[in-house]
């Protein structure tokens, strides 16, 4: 089911009278009132941009990963480097959790062109744009080395997410990246106060970035503990996912070093949107959830383990992004992958968020 923007105030007004007037959790109402799984919302962010947003109701699922498969994605196939301490941030096996409260969330990452439109509204500046501002991006200059692994990332100043020094201007319909935490909650925040001037938007709701414990649960689009969202064969995910894969970079004859997808998935760096299209999407319709751009999430870093409710710490915050990039090796693109970033104002060509509807959590 479709919604357009002009029957937006209807249903958000149908979904509060659920979680707010009646004064009973989302999960808690009968089902009937409640939307559909997969209906969506077309939020018009003007000057012929949208926004689309797909409902997830409430629900189960098990946060995590086994160690059978730390040791794939630390393996000649997964091609994570064996013997750190990364994969133990997954947690020591799979726990159960519950979204408690139904939620919208993004397609697709944020975009290119909806970012735009945020800025050039608001007048917003993003963090890496600020005086003194730098952001990690790839650097023209790096060569394979015999050293390993070899990373061509360097911190730039007077880069941003208006160019990320990939080589090539990105267009409106490529994921935005270069942005920080801190410039997705803007977005959000802007998304909010816009919707609700525009009388479409009540109290009870607000554009925000996800949980991690709703992001893990969209990325795996109803599946339980698998690798990736459709299931734990690398092969059946060609055609579905950025990652390193047989691709050459720019201007070179060299792919990506290290493990690689054995096949082409028509990018070295990152890709637009939904650019796999139906056989990109998840049981709950989500695109891109594994690989792409890392997806900044809500909650701060906790290296014990993802949680069930938003954490937060007061000192030395880190946030989290999930999910993996255009350069990552397939065992580090797994559903269950999580990282904390260096703090609320890093940003890198890596990195991008994707906007949730909810109930606020902070």
């Amino acid at each position: 089911m479709k919604i357009a923007t002009t029957d937006f105030a209807f249903v958000l007004a149908a979904l509060i009278a659920i979680m707010v007037e009646e004064m009973v959790p989302a999960h808690a109402a009968p089902a009937e009132k409640q939307p559909a799984q997969g209906t969506t919302l077309q939020v018009d962010l003007g000057h012929e941009v949208s926004l689309e947003v797909v409902y997830i109701p409430p629900g189960e699922f098990k946060m995590g990963s086994t160690p059978a498969e730390k040791a794939w994605a630390t393996g000649i196939e997964g091609g994570a480097t064996p013997g750190g301490e990364r994969e133990s941030y997954e947690g020591e096996k799979p726990r159960s959790m519950r979204v408690k409260d139904g939620f919208w969330m993004g397609r697709t990452e944020v975009s290119v062109g909806q970012f735009r439109r945020f800025i050039e509204e608001s007048g917003y500046v993003s963090d890496a744009e600020k005086p003194g501002g730098k952001t990690q991006c790839f650097d023209p200059e790096w060569t394979i080395t015999a050293k390993a692994p070899p990373h061509p990332w360097i911190s730039i100043e007077g880069k941003s997410w208006r160019d990320p020094n990939f080589g090539f201007p990105l267009q409106s319909i490529y994921p935005v990246v270069c942005v920080s935490w801190n410039d997705g909650m803007a977005f959000g925040k802007w998304l909010t106060m816009k919707e609700r001037q525009m009388g479409r938007l009540s109290e009870g709701l607000e554009y925000r970035l996800p949980t991690e414990a709703e992001w893990e649960y969209a990325c795996r689009g109803g599946l339980e503990s698998t690798f990736f969202w459709w299931g734990d064969d690398l092969k059946d995910g060609e055609g579905r996912f950025n990652i390193s894969a047989v691709d050459f970079l720019p201007g070179r004859n060299k792919i990506w070093p290290l493990a690689n997808a054995p096949w082409s998935d028509g990018f070295a760096f990152v890709s637009p949107v939904d650019q796999y299209g139906e056989k990109g999407r998840n049981g709950f319709g989500m695109a891109d959830m594994c690989g792409g751009v890392w997806e900044v999430v809500l909650d701060h870093f906790d290296p014990k383990g993802g949680h069930e409710d938003v954490y937060v710490v007061k000192t030395n915050p880190r946030p989290v992004c999930r999910g993996g990039n255009y350069f990552d090796v397939p065992g580090n693109a797994r559903c269950a992958v999580r990282l904390g970033l260096q703090g609320p104002s890093y940003s890198d060509s890596r990195d991008g968020f994707r906007i949730c509807l909810g109930v606020p959590k902070n």
